[in-house]
């Protein structure tokens, strides 16, 4: 009995030694340099959870945060008396009243797209190692039968209508931006006048401003579309009574695409969306017009996403009800973000246009829980106040505009001189999220 006992303990003793040595070695900084957290980066994401309960509980009409059993989780609760609507097309279940978000993954996420051009661009494809043959005949509609672009010419003519050289935007090239989503709720409200005093407005699709503009306004800047409405441009650009939108593509692009383009022809700039890779995000062309505008714009808020208490049916403002991505999920992602300082929410229960959203994190925890959030996601840089750091990829730039550049409102020209006139692409689905970074020639 003594043996058994004395082989049970050995045993034991065996597994608990195991189990220290793979916790010393993920935790200890000599094999994981610059992941180890300090007590300033803990604080940080401590006070980043504080003030995020503080600002949903005050803003969030009825939804509250919790924080989960880390430094990252956390959970947001609708009320018990919400009733959702929405059922999961596979099992026919009813949407959950809970949805748990992963707040470090947001804030590194995010900061990465506010310094990235969302844009997919020639310079971008060339830069990538094998970019032709692993990455750009992905974004041609049947672009299996490209063979990886064996044959490049024809791989380049394809995209050649939507693909400039260099990026045509630049982040915080814009001051105040408004994306207007299509949810019915537009009609509860006549937000017209005030989103026509935005200097940039992003529309989603085949959203129609005539009939609707005491709304939804007549201003129109930019229009991300998805497979559907890129296959209609023709009818797109008819929307915008100026002709002067920039449509944002961010699927593939069509032969049929291509064909508008010149045949019809569309005037309007044609571009593909290079768009950053998120984990437990809402989906849809809301979120990747979002994305979009934070990409160049210092400040954005949003119109028609929300499902506020009273509102119980997904609709369209032009259309009749339908079913859509998971509404609850979707409003609990964007209350997330407006908790995170990324954006305002306007909707008919938050109508007023001068609200404040209290208890928003300071620049300085966003800042810090954000160098802390890289390195428990072992992002590429984790750790660095260099935003170059991210810079898993370095290339030479190809010639820029400099007439374009020269123009920039101050606020992108000091984003330009942080940066050290880098242009910051993001690496889609790639390992520690980092950037593919093309450097001046000088």
């Amino acid at each position: 009995m003594r043996v058994l006992q004395l082989g049970l303990f050995l045993a034991l003793a065996s597994g608990f030694a195991a189990i220290s040595i793979y916790i010393t070695g993920l935790s200890d900084p000599f094999v994981y340099p610059g992941y180890r957290l300090t007590d300033e980066d803990t604080e940080a994401l401590l006070s980043l959870h504080n003030t995020f309960q503080k600002c949903v509980s005050t803003n969030g009409l009825g939804l509250k945060a919790t924080r989960g059993t880390d430094y990252c989780q956390t959970t947001i609760h609708f009320p018990s008396d919400t009733i959702p609507k929405w059922k999961d097309p596979k099992t026919g279940e009813l949407e959950a009243l809970s949805f748990d978000f992963n707040l470090c993954e947001a804030v590194a996420s995010w900061e990465h797209v506010r310094n990235s051009t969302t844009i997919l661009t020639k310079e971008f494809i060339d830069s990538l190692p094998n970019g032709w043959e692993e990455y750009a005949w992905r974004r041609i509609n049947k672009g299996i039968q490209l063979n990886r672009c064996e044959n490049k010419t024809l791989c380049m003519e394809k995209l050649s209508l939507v693909l400039p050289e260099t990026p045509p935007y630049f982040p915080r090239q814009f001051g105040r931006c408004a994306v207007i989503g299509n949810s019915g709720d537009l009609l509860k409200t006549k937000f017209g006048k005030e989103i026509d005093g935005y200097e940039v407005v992003i529309r989603e699709n085949g959203a129609p401003i005539q009939n609707y503009t005491d709304y939804v306004g007549r201003k129109s800047t930019f229009r991300l579309l998805n497979r559907g409405s890129a296959k209609a441009l023709d009818k797109v650009v008819e929307l915008d009574e100026q002709r002067k939108e920039a449509l944002i593509v961010k699927t593939t692009i069509h032969d049929i695409m291509n064909k508008m383009i010149q045949d019809v022809p569309i005037r309007n700039p044609v571009y593909l969306m290079l768009g950053a890779s998120f984990g437990s995000a809402a989906k849809g062309t809301g979120l990747k017009a979002l994305e979009f505008a934070l990409s160049m714009c210092d400040s954005v808020d949003m119109y028609g996403f929300t499902v506020d208490p009273g509102y119980k049916e997904w609709t369209r403002y032009f259309s009749e009800s339908r079913q859509g991505h998971t509404p609850l999920h979707g409003r609990a992602y964007y209350q997330m973000m407006e908790c995170l300082g990324l954006i305002k929410i306007h909707s008919p229960m938050r109508a007023d246009p001068n609200r404040v959203v209290k208890w928003v994190p300071s620049h300085h925890i966003i800042r810090a829980a954000r160098i802390a959030s890289e390195k428990l996601l072992r992002r590429v840089g984790a750790g660095s106040e260099d935003p170059l750091a991210a810079c898993s990829i370095i290339r030479k730039q190809v010639k820029r505009n400099l007439n374009a550049v020269s123009k920039l409102r101050k606020a992108a020209l000091d984003h330009l001189r942080y940066v050290k006139r880098t242009t910051m692409y993001p690496l889609e689905h790639s390992p520690g999220h980092g950037s593919l970074c093309t450097v001046p020639t000088d």
